[in-house]
């Protein structure tokens, strides 16, 4: 599926800043594109400057890694549920309190990475097996529409996101 592919009615606007800079990508391919994009990018991060902030008040990188994984995982659980015709109403999270909670301040460059890897390879799983069909199915989440291919997108988009952040603010 191709991001060209999604309807204003798959997701929040609130997205559009993460799926506005995809392109004409395909969804399970740049899955696995940013898999190996963004360990490199981790691989030769300098583990000391994990615990750094640009600016007093932002996130370290650890934290923004973190929140990276906790939100892949949250969009991961919302396209598993939605493409099993759950009909629950999915909340949304607040993402200060989650970093907050993370701990990632006291991690190992190694461990993030990892868990990086683990995460994002469990997200390349369950989008492999959904055919095209799955993915154009529609829950709710945040109060607000959201199919299966838009959680997936969003989940590409946010990386690529914070990714730029970091290469621009952090390193």
């Amino acid at each position: 599926m191709k991001i060209t592919d999604l309807k204003n009615e798959d997701y929040n606007p609130y997205y559009e800043t993460y799926i506005a800079n995809l392109g004409e990508n395909d969804l399970k391919q740049a899955l696995k594109d940013d898999l190996d994009v963004f360990k490199s990018y981790l691989e030769h991060l300098d583990a000391e400057k994990l615990n750094f902030a640009y600016e007093k008040g932002k996130w370290t990188i650890a934290e923004v890694i973190l929140h990276i994984i906790d939100t892949e995982r949250i969009f991961q659980y919302r396209a598993l549920c939605i493409a099993r015709n759950d009909k629950a109403s999915f909340p949304g999270f607040e993402q200060d309190d989650y970093v907050v909670f993370s701990n990632a301040n006291t991690r190992t460059k190694n461990s993030i990475i990892n868990e990086f890897v683990s995460v994002r390879n469990a997200t390349i799983s369950l989008f492999d097996s959904f055919p095209n069909d799955v993915l154009l199915k529609r829950g709710e989440a945040s109060n607000s529409p959201l199919s299966v291919a838009a959680a997936g997108f969003i989940i590409t988009g946010h990386l690529r996101h914070h990714l730029r952040i970091l290469k621009e603010r952090y390193v």
